[in-house]
Parts: structure tokens; C-alpha cells; sequence
């Protein structure tokens, strides 16, 4: 939190954001965010020709004057971590990209927040929106053997903005609204508006609100056309004489947000808070559908200022207005948003205040280009790291100011260089803008956190560090990023750091715990996997172990409650037995553990996804294995996931055939007999299409439920044998009755003919 200012009116009224996450152009985290927003970087990367080819430029781009190589997406956009959300890799590849990229931003926005993913504290809502898929378009549609092997209703539930939110409310088990936004490039600043006002409503306790936005088409540059948006060289120079146009880029930002007065009684990190917000747009009076407007503009600040209580109406000084230090705009760099822009921003403020040039001005778009629909939450998250950080990041290739932008009577100047924030006797506070194509303009006010509340001094000297991780690697992933964190944070207070770990991270198999005293122990303890400090276990459904002397062959837990032969404090020792007790699988009540100490959530490390390739390219050819007329589609096939399960191969010729199935459906190379259709990623489509295939090769109706009683490869192959024998019964019962209806008469015909026969 911020230090050493209270906020405008108190906390009434006051949204939270206690969580963030964010993938961008050169950023795989917000860390990396900040280091490139505040040491100027442009993250707009000019391909090769070699890479242009690669990447699906046309062949004639390679050669053309007006193709500009620029792209402007995040590193591994053909990468996820399906297994972690149990999604097959069949289902990973054809759900789009921003599909999984907004999924784990918001798995990773609420660790930030110290909540537990998919068990946060309250009623929590999510609002996003996506681009249109262009992996459906350019890609799925374009490849013969998605159209042979996927459901089309797959495709559609798999690329449909409609899904994004949703999606994301299944996988967590959020069990608040959940919906889409979608107004163009205001978007996902949109987005936030529609959850403060859930939030004010009391409809949610917690709302996910951000943006994605991946166009595939864009991985090769793009072609300059006279009079378009588009720069004529790959650079977006906004508010400057020489802007030409913007650079389209792509990305995902996702905050998470809660009352104010809820985020502070429960401790929270609190990273802003947004103090007002608006959402307007301009009607017909324009030139164009896709032109702006300064008056649709000028009407959502205003309106947002006066929400947030800096505005008035006589036009006088000293009302407030003027403690806005910084504004992110939304700063296209067009010929015609550009000035339009600053307009609106003069027209809104001077009904406030007769002060000129009081507030920086930058955008984002100059370092990572335009991200359409995630580009609102792009911008908000920089505005809240400048907040945290008291610093002014430069916006980039501002050299000599446009000339039909008027800046000496505008309460804005561009901001060129880095800069320390100066709170001028208030609070720091922001504006931050977005305006989409069609008309729907959004903006948010916001300001630095409050003072942190006053506590108890904690006393305790060791602490308990938990980790736990799905997989073995992801839990050595965890462990050395947390143990760089403690490096690079060493004024942390390890107490908050033990407890927004136990209070605010899902439990998983692969466990570990260390007991620390302070920052600096952690980061030597942690890099150095001490076995004598650092415990594992692995809970897999009661196999044997974030330790065997804990098991005595039954269900109970042994616990040392005396220090015994060791010489550590009684409380490190103490600490160490309740450690031992969660890696066997005891819940630890972190609020009775801290109880009396008043602990915080505090952003720390999220966690490692371990991502994989799950990507189909356009025209793929439409191979036969061994040239067989009327094979399946040759195709590509994923490794098991790591299952509590243990691996047994089928057996049998049914068993044997199911399988082939299985890999088919859910695109796994080696599904194990007793592995759970569930597990490895398959839901109700995936089955509808398994339950078809399974008809098909059998010719047995089974039911949908006898799939979820017997979800493995034997017991499905079970089923198919019962259900044959059942037919067969069927069949044989058939033919008493009708021999028993015959007459002796007729059976013996029957018969005779039979033999002559």
C-alpha cells in the first residue's frame, strides 16, 4: 500500500483493485511490465525475412515496400498449460488462444490477490471480452481435418466471446455473473465499469474484470494503406507531429476488485483504488461511425470526475480537479484521434479549474502498440504500477507536439522521460481513458491506496512457509521463484508472506513447507532445498508420502509434539510439526494458526504454469497413416498428464479399441486403462462425440450414463460387453417367444424347412 495519505472521501464509495495480472507485447508478467514501461522500451518487434516467411506472411510481402514487419503480440501464444485446468490436448488445441490466455490471467490475478482460485471469499463475478477468434477463421476452419474429427458445436463453444467469462467461472467454480463485454477497443475498460458497478450493487463480493486480444493474422506484420489507422512504419507516435497511424498488438490484462471497506477489514493488499468511473457514447453527432467524438469524449470524463467528487460546475480553482497528476490516454497516434482527444480532455476539465499543463500525459500504445479490446486494461494496469511506484513512465517518440493539438490551454503535457510522482499536499491520483470504434467511450479515476491501518508488532520469530504445486517440476518452479522474490524483497514481513500462503493458494499433490525467520533465511533456505529445513510429500488419494514416519498403515497421523532429540527453537519445532501434519493431508486452519497477529495478503510469485504447444496451422494436409482408404486424419498427440492414477496399459482387443478412441477424442498418445475420461480433460461434448464413435465401431447403443458411472477405458469396455450380452439375451428371448407362439403344426415346417434348407 501506499504510504502517508488517506483517500478523497474516506473508503464510501471506493473500489479496490487488490489484484492484478497481465501478459503484453515483451512482458511475460507484470514485473516485467513495469521494467519496460519505466525504462522506455518499445516492445514492437520487427521480424526478418526469414521469420515473415515462417510466421505466414504472403510470399509477395517479403519484397513489398509496404509491408511493415511489425508485430506486437506476447511470447507463446501457441502455449498452455491444459492439464493444470484439466482440458484434454485435443480440446486445448482448438480452443483459442485468448480462451487460455485469459484463464490463466485469471487463475494468476486472484493468487495475486492472496484468494484462493477456485474457492475465493465471497461471491465472485467475471467480465471480459475477446477479439472476434481469428484462430477459428485463419486456422480451424481453413484445416481439413479439424472439419473430419470436431464437433462443430466444439468450435463454437471452443472460439465464441460468449464463452470467455464463463469459461473461466467453470474452471474456478465462480458463482457469480459471469458475461461478456464487447464494444470494440473500450472493451475491457468497460469491463471494469460494469463490475464496480456489480460491486456497488452488492451483487458480488468479488468481480474478475479485464480483456484478451490475439488476431493470428497479425504474427507477420501487416500492410500500409494510405489514410488508414495503420503506422507507416511500425512505430505508434501519439500526440507528435510525425504520427501516422497506430501498430495493432495483442494481450490480456485482468484486475481483480472488491469494496474498499471490505478490502481493508479483511487485510487486503490494496494496489488502487478506482475512484469513479463512466461509460457514455457519442450518438450520431459525428462524422463517421468509427470517428470520435469530443463531445461523446469531454461528457465520460466529466461524468467520471464528478463520480469520483472532483467536480463542480462555476469554473473556479481549488475545487480538486487538479490533483490529477498523470492521464492515460488512449493516444492512437491518428491525425484525427489525437487531437480530438485532447480536446475533450480540455473541454471536460476547464468546467473544473482555470489550471493549465498539471498532469502528465502518456499511453501505453507507444510502447506495445494498439491491443484493441484488452488495450483499457492494458492502460489501467500501467496507471496502477506508476501509482504504486510514485514515478511517471515516458511515452514513447513524442519529439515536437502535433500542431493541431493546443497543449498550452489543456490541462495536459506529454510525458518524455521518466519522472518522480509528486503527491502536491493529495493524494496521487489518475485519469485513464479508452474509446472504442462505434462510439463507446470509458473512463476511470483512480488513486493511490490508503495508509495501511496500524497493527499489533508480530513477535513471532519463525514461520511457516508452505508450497504445493500438480506436478514435481511446477513445485521446484515455485520454489525458486519464490526464493528470487525473497531476494528481490528483502524488507518483506515473512509472517504475511506464511500466511498469504496457507490462506490464499489452492492446496495441491506435491507439497512442501519450510520454517523460516525472515526474508533473508527464506531465500537461503528455499534456494538451497536444506532436507533438514525443507520437507516434501506427495498426497496421491492416500498413497504413502508443501514423510512416512506420519503413517502408521491406518488413517491416522503421528504427530512429535515434544523437540525430542532436535535442537530447534520450541516454536520452529512446533511450526514444523503442523508443516508435517499438511503435507499428509490435514487442512490448516490459517486464521486459528495466526490467530491474534492481524496478518495481510500480500502479491506474491503465482503459479508456474507449465505450458505446452496445443496449436493447429491453416491447410494442414489431410494425411492417411499407411495410405489405408478411409483412415482416421493423421494427428497430434500429447503426452499423459500426470495423474493420481497408475498407469496400466489395455488390455484385450476391446479395451485395445477404446483406447484408439480415447486418443482420437481427447488427443492423449497413451490413455491408461484405469485412467478417468474426466481427468484427462473430457467433458459433456468430448463424451457426445466419444459416446458417436463408440456407436459407430461397436454397434451398441451404450448411454451418456454409463460413461460418468464407469469412466475408464476397462470400464466402458465392461459396459460394451454387458450391454452386448444384454442385446444378445434380448435377441435370444425374441426367439422363444416366437417359437412359443408357433403352433406344433408350424414348428414343424419350420423345422423341415429348415433342414431342406
Amino acid at each position: 500500500m501506499a504510504d502517508g495519505h488517506d483517500g478523497l472521501d474516506g473508503i464510501d464509495g471506493g473500489i479496490a483493485i487488490v489484484g492484478m495480472a497481465g501478459r503484453f507485447p515483451g512482458a511475460r508478467d507484470l514485473g516485467e511490465f513495469w521494467r519496460n514501461l519505466r525504462g522506455g522500451v518499445e516492445s514492437v518487434r520487427f521480424l526478418s525475412r526469414e521469420e515473415m516467411a515462417r510466421l505466414g506472411a504472403p510470399a509477395a510481402a517479403v519484397d513489398d515496400p509496404a509491408w511493415v514487419p511489425a508485430v506486437a503480440l506476447p511470447d507463446g501464444i501457441d502455449e498452455f498449460d491444459a492439464p493444470f485446468f484439466g482440458i484434454s490436448p485435443r480440446e486445448a488445441e482448438i480452443l483459442d488462444p485468448q480462451h487460455r490466455l485469459f484463464l490463466e490471467a485469471c487463475w494468476a490475478a486472484l493468487e495475486d490477490a492472496g484468494q484462493v482460485p477456485d474457492a475465493p471469499a465471497g461471491v465472485t463475478a467475471v467480465f471480459g471480452g475477446a477479439t472476434t477468434s481469428t484462430y477459428l477463421l485463419f486456422n480451424l476452419a481453413r484445416n481439413p481435418r479439424v472439419a473430419a474429427t470436431v464437433d462443430p458445436l466444439q468450435l463454437i463453444v471452443g472460439n465464441a466471446v460468449d464463452s470467455l467469462p464463463t469459461r473461466v467461472s467453470y474452471k474456478l467454480n465462480l458463482k457469480g455473473a459471469s458475461h461478456a463485454v464487447q464494444c470494440a477497443c473500450s472493451t475491457s475498460l468497460v469491463a471494469v465499469h460494469v463490475a464496480c458497478q456489480a460491486l456497488l450493487n452488492q451483487e458480488c463480493d468479488l468481480a474478475l474484470a479485464g480483456g484478451v486480444s490475439i488476431n493470428v493474422g497479425q504474427r507477420a506484420g501487416y500492410r500500409f494503406q494510405d489514410d488508414s489507422i495503420l503506422s507507416p512504419d511500425g512505430h505508434c507516435r501519439a500526440f507528435d507531429a510525425a504520427a501516422g497511424g497506430t501498430v495493432f498488438g495483442g494481450g490480456v490484462g485482468v484486475v481483480v476488485l472488491r469494496r474498499l471497506e471490505d478490502a481493508l477489514a479483511a487485510r487486503d493488499t490494496v494496489r488502487a483504488v478506482i475512484r469513479g468511473s463512466a461509460v457514455n457514447n457519442d450518438g450520431a453527432v459525428k462524422v463517421g461511425y468509427t470517428a470520435p467524438s469530443v463531445d461523446g469524449q469531454a461528457a465520460v470524463v466529466a461524468e467520471a470526475l464528478a463520480v469520483a467528487g472532483l467536480a463542480g460546475s462555476d469554473g473556479s480553482d481549488g475545487i480538486g480537479a487538479e490533483t490529477i497528476g498523470y492521464v492515460e490516454g488512449h493516444g492512437t497516434g491518428t491525425a484525427l484521434g489525437d487531437p480530438i482527444e485532447i480536446q475533450a480532455l480540455t473541454k471536460a476539465f476547464r468546467k473544473l479549474t482555470r489550471q493549465r499543463g498539471f498532469a502528465a500525459l502518456g499511453t501505453v500504445k507507444s510502447n506495445i502498440g494498439h491491443l484493441d479490446i484488452a488495450a483499457g486494461i492494458a492502460g489501467l494496469i500501467k496507471t496502477v504500477l506508476a501509482l504504486e511506484h510514485g514515478e511517471i513512465p515516458p511515452s514513447l517518440h513524442f519529439e515536437r507536439p502535433n500542431p493541431r493539438i493546443d497543449f498550452a490551454a489543456s490541462p495536459v503535457y506529454v510525458s518524455r522521460a521518466l519522472a518522480p510522482w509528486e503527491r502536491k499536499g493529495a493524494p496521487r491520483r489518475a485519469g485513464v481513458s479508452s474509446f472504442g470504434f462505434g462510439g463507446t467511450n470509458a473512463h476511470v479515476v483512480l488513486e493511490e491506496a490508503p495508509v495501511a491501518p496500524a497493527r499489533p508488532a508480530a513477535n513471532r520469530p519463525w514461520h511457516l512457509l508452505v508450497l504445493s504445486a500438480k506436478t514435481a517440476a511446477a513445485l521446484a518452479a515455485a520454489t525458486a521463484n519464490l526464493a528470487a522474490w525473497f531476494q528481490s524483497h528483502p524488507e518483506a514481513d515473512l509472517g504475511d508472506v506464511a500466511y498469504t500462503l496457507l490462506a490464499g493458494r489452492r492446496v495441491f499433490s506435491h507439497r512442501r513447507i519450510a520454517v523460516c525467520r525472515d526474508a533473508a533465511d527464506a531465500a537461503a533456505c528455499l534456494a538451497a532445498l536444506d532436507p533438514a529445513r525443507v520437507l516434501d510429500a506427495v498426497d496421491r488419494e492416500g498413497a504413502g508420502t508443501g514423510s512416512e514416519e506420519l503413517r502408521d498403515g491406518s488413517d491416522g497421523v503421528l504427530l512429535e509434539v515434544g523437540s525430542g532429540r532436535t535442537e530447534d527453537s520450541d516454536l520452529a519445532h512446533l511450526l514444523t510439526a503442523a508443516g508435517r501434519l499438511w503435507l499428509a493431508g490435514q487442512r490448516l486452519d490459517a486464521e486459528k494458526l495466526f490467530a491474534g497477529q492481524q496478518r495481510r495478503r500480500v502479491p506474491l510469485p503465482t503459479y508456474p504454469f507449465e505450458r505446452h504447444r496445443y496449436w493447429i496451422e491453416p491447410g494442414e494436409a489431410l494425411t492417411l497413416p499407411d495410405g489405408e482408404p478411409g483412415a482416421s486424419p493423421a494427428q497430434t498427440l500429447h503426452p499423459r498428464p500426470a495423474l493420481a492414477t497408475a498407469w496400466v496399459a489395455p488390455q484385450g482387443e476391446i479395451e485395445e479399441r477404446i483406447a484408439a478412441l480415447w486418443r482420437e477424442v481427447l488427443g492423449v498418445a497413451e490413455p491408461g486403462a484405469h485412467d478417468s475420461f474426466l481427468e484427462l480433460g473430457g467433458d459433456s461434448l468430448l463424451a457426445t462425440r466419444l459416446m458417436a464413435r463408440l456407436r459407430e465401431d461397436f454397434a451398441i447403443e451404450l448411454g451418456m450414463e454409463r460413461l460418468f458411472e464407469r469412466p475408464t477405458i476397462a470400464g466402458v469396455a465392461a459396459a460394451l460387453v454387458e450391454a452386448r450380452a444384454a442385446a444378445a439375451g434380448d435377441d435370444l428371448a425374441r426367439l422363444l417367444a416366437e417359437v412359443q407362439a408357433l403352433s406344433d403344426e408350424e414348428l414343424e415346417r419350420e423345422l423341415t424347412a429348415e433342414e431342406e434348407r
